[in-house]
């Protein structure tokens, strides 16, 4: 008797073993990633009991046995730093938009390598008696490291049930169903087009240096030049173009730089960490002087929220000149840090901003010569020393400055989960 008991018992509480469902479906990876769509396919097995009454609270599991995507090999994953959510559909003699969620544990993924979610579960108020069949339907992927983004994943087709739970009328505890997660919404903001509109320069034209002594100009102020950039970035080759301005300042026989990147504002698209962006320049010497300048700006002192204006410090260096003469400065070879990846933009074609009037100094940027082209080789350095870096305080623009570089750059940082196949 008592075994027979236990048989029965057993029966009533064996929840239903649903059958694996699968279904094609598009992920959107974050705007900034700047990839197309993945399409892939979905395999899920849903868990519910096998009966129920009218008023009965039902604990339902959704399991993934195949997520519709794989980790590229871009960045490898941290343990628990990857936690879905998602819709189930209720149908039959309920309908109901079920929230699940699952939660942020995981092994650490490596690149290339198959997604590893967490299963989810939700709760459902049984309100009807008769069959009630449970769906998946879309879900959300998000990486909380290197910056929190999201993925969203929806079916493109029909999807079959995947469990189905009889319900009966009568009894059950009516309890107080328990608060459904909402699941954590994409970022909305637009990504960059990667072309900056210049914004009017305020001088347009080159200035001149005093070599003399005292009483001389000190302040010269560069023009506005349209640099098309070519950047090779964590997911890929890029190209975009920025206005960038040269200005300088004299100090002694050396020169204080000071570079700004002329861009178009706009708001970030994705939570960015503090002092995770760091950019700098190998500014291009030409004319009587030869090799290159590097200029540095800070990285940024505070997080930046999604959809706050990102502050683009201008970039500073000391120019000592190594040769007498008219001297030219154009931009060249641009690097962006973040998030431990590194980002290089080279000039396909450089334009001079700024040319002085230089005094060869001790140990300055290469000696005597000429390159005889009055802008030099953008993106080329000389085998003559680098300048010594500044540290001048920064003044920030509100602008999209490094245009390709730090959005593209943190791109290829931040959207991680995704198939190999990038853009070019």
């Amino acid at each position: 008797m008592l075994g027979g008991a236990g048989i029965l018992l057993g029966v009533a509480a064996v929840p239903a073993q649903a059958a694996e469902v699968s279904y094609k479906t598009e992920c959107i990876p974050p705007a900034i990633s700047g990839l197309p769509a993945v399409q892939g396919t979905t395999k899920v097995e849903i868990t519910a009991p096998a009966e129920a009454k009218v008023g009965d609270e039902v604990t339902i599991t959704w399991k993934f046995t195949q997520a519709a995507s794989k980790n590229p090999d871009v960045l490898d994953l941290d343990a628990n730093t990857v936690k879905p959510t998602g819709t189930l559909k209720a149908g039959g003699a309920q309908t109901a938009d079920i929230a699940m969620e699952g939660p942020r544990t995981n092994p650490a993924i490596p690149k290339n390598s198959d997604m590893k979610l967490s299963d989810m579960t939700g709760r459902l108020k049984l309100t009807a008696a008769g069959d009630v069949t449970l769906t998946p339907d879309a879900y959300n992927i998000n990486v909380s490291k290197p910056i929190s983004t999201d993925t969203k994943c929806t079916p493109k087709e029909a999807v079959n049930p995947s469990a189905t739970i009889k319900v009966t009328s009568g009894g059950g505890s009516g309890g107080t169903p328990t608060p459904t997660p909402t699941p954590t919404p994409t970022p909305t903001s637009t990504s960059p087009s990667g072309s900056a509109t210049p914004s009017p320069s305020g001088s347009g034209t080159d200035g001149g240096a005093d070599t003399g002594g005292s009483g001389g100009q000190t302040d010269f102020t560069g023009k506005e030049v349209s640099v098309p950039y070519a950047c090779k970035t964590p997911i890929g080759d890029k190209n975009a173009t920025s206005a960038v301005q040269i200005n300088a300042r004299k100090s002694g026989g050396s020169f204080d730089l000071t570079v700004q990147f002329k861009a178009s504002v706009m708001d970030s698209p994705a939570d960015i960490p503090a002092d995770s962006v760091k950019p700098s320049m190998e500014v291009v010497l030409g004319g009587a002087d030869k090799g290159t300048v590097h200029v540095e700006g800070p990285t940024n002192s505070a997080p930046i929220k999604s959809g706050d204006p990102i502050a683009i410090p201008d970039l500073k260096g000391t120019y000592k000149p190594g040769a007498t003469g008219s001297s030219t400065l154009s931009p060249g070879v641009l690097t962006v840090m973040a998030l431990g990846t590194t980002t290089t933009c080279t000039p396909t074609k450089s334009e001079v901003s700024l040319t002085l009037d230089t005094s060869e100094q001790a140990n300055g940027a290469s000696g005597g010569g000429s390159s005889g082209s009055g802008s030099g080789s953008a993106g080329t350095s000389s085998s003559g020393g680098l300048a010594e870096t500044g540290s001048d305080s920064h003044g920030a623009l509100k602008a999209l400055g490094l245009v390709a570089g730090t959005v593209v750059l943190l791109g290829g940082a931040v959207f991680t989960f995704m198939p190999g196949r990038r853009t070019r």
